[in-house]
């Protein structure tokens, strides 16, 4: 039985948990949510690094883990180079899927691509060159927003989910230019793709979720084979009465009791 760690800045890797672990069953699955530094889209790159090193160190010292999933595209954009360097363990990150988005609407659609992402994910050169890879010949908008992340977090906490607020962040994209394909550059955007089908009904939302399952899958060892599944465990870097409402949310998804890693 496999130990799987997911990690992002806040509950937006549930959303890659729910593909992983549909998945993979029968695992044994970790997961760090670095509340004390959330969001992570409006970190400079070099304290997002530090940050993000520092915590590994400390969690990997005190906890076996087989395999790490970046589940944050904003930190994946910029620390996967460090991470895979310091652990001597599989680390998956999640970027973009602008390489299906763009197939999709060259198949389906009219050439209208829309990255709804973090500004620092937006911003970067690794997802420009996806853009310029995949995509050169479509018509690409990005919409770069922490606004949505922030909104993920307080649906996910039980509170509604302010649809004007929503379509004031998703305003470009609702004149004459309407994306036919949205690509969900965020790991908490999912988590919002009840909201986000109501203002963009006739878009196709495409995410990562899927493909990092598999990606995972293909990166544990033939021996970790599927066992009883321990409950799931939850970690969290600041205690805050925010986490423990977040921490319900989780026990929803089957989490056990939220632990901090600087008690």
């Amino acid at each position: 039985m496999a130990s799987i760690l997911l990690f992002d800045s806040g509950m937006g890797g549930l959303s890659i948990y729910r593909e992983v672990q549909r998945a993979l069953p029968g695992h044994q699955y970790l997961y760090l949510f670095d509340n004390a530094c959330f969001p992570y889209g409006e970190l400079s790159e070099q304290r997002l690094v530090s940050r993000v090193v520092e915590l590994f160190d400390t969690f990997v010292s005190r906890y076996p883990v087989d395999i790490v999933v970046i589940a944050c595209n904003t930190a994946s954009t910029y620390v996967l180079p460090a991470l895979r360097q310091r652990l001597q363990i599989p680390v998956v990150g999640v970027v973009p899927a602008i390489k299906p988005a763009a197939e999709h609407s060259r198949a389906y659609g009219h050439g209208r691509v829309g990255l709804l992402a973090t500004p620092g994910t937006v911003s970067r050169q690794y997802t420009a060159d996806l853009i310029r890879n995949f995509a050169a010949d479509l018509d690409v908008s990005a919409i770069g927003t922490t606004e949505l992340v922030k909104l993920a977090e307080d649906k996910l906490s039980g509170q509604g989910v302010d649809r004007q607020r929503l379509g004031r962040v998703l305003s470009p994209w609702l004149g004459e230019w309407r994306p036919d394909t949205v690509v969900l550059g965020c790991t908490h955007f999912p988590l919002l793709a009840e909201e986000l089908r109501l203002w963009l009904p006739d878009t196709r939302l495409i995410d990562s979720g899927e493909a990092i399952a598999r990606r995972v899958a293909s990166q544990l060892s033939p021996e970790a084979l599927p066992g009883q599944g321990e409950r799931a465990r939850l970690f969290c870097t600041e205690w805050t009465t925010k986490a423990r409402l977040q921490a319900a949310a989780f026990a929803m998804e089957g989490f056990g009791e939220l632990q901090c890693l600087f008690p």
